[in-house]
């Protein structure tokens, strides 16, 4: 079984939460029994997540041998440069080493997305933009250091495509069921 999964904004990616007070995970999200997250998002990152009740399944999903692309819509402060661009697609140096090359793309606010709660902090002297960044690796909070590496801080950002995987209008928290046969 493979499930696709909009983790909403601040949901952990675990079902079990042992501070106090219990912050929101999966377990709140009718999932099915004995299925386990392939990849994981930070609690503040949105959009995409996958899960199993396969384990072969789940390594595949997760080896970086797969070098699955994932696409993400990424919220960054800043104006986007034709130069900060060029420094993801070739790759940034970070300080656990060099990323692999990315691709990356100016896009207008995409249309599909919700409204954030609580929204994105807005400043009237600060400009902001929309990238889309695939990455084929997935380094702890890889997306939001590379960007900040090229001047860019990420103000939001939304996982929509994990290889041949996309959100297809699932809303937040919502989930379903995808056929793997064939």
């Amino acid at each position: 079984m493979l499930i696709a999964l909009n983790k909403p904004y601040l949901v952990h990616c675990k079902f079990t939460d042992d501070q106090e007070p219990p912050r929101p995970t999966l377990a709140g999200l009718g999932l099915p029994p004995r299925v386990y997250v392939a990849g994981r998002l930070d609690h503040d990152s949105e959009g995409l997540l996958l899960l199993t009740d396969d384990g072969k399944l789940n390594q595949r999903l997760t080896d970086p041998r797969w070098k699955a692309p994932k696409t993400y819509c990424v919220q960054v402060e800043g104006t986007v440069t034709e130069a900060a661009l060029a420094r993801l697609a070739a790759g940034v140096t970070l300080k656990d080493g060099p990323t692999r090359p990315a691709e990356a793309r100016p896009i207008d606010p995409p249309a599909w997305l919700w409204p954030r709660t609580p929204p994105v902090r807005f400043r009237k002297t600060v400009p902001d933009a929309w990238i889309e960044l695939t990455i084929r690796e997935g380094r702890n909070r890889q997306v939001r250091r590379m960007t900040a590496a090229v001047g860019l801080p990420t103000l939001r950002l939304v996982r929509a495509a994990i290889g041949p995987y996309a959100l297809d209008g699932l809303a937040p928290g919502a989930w379903r069921q995808i056929d793997v046969r064939g």
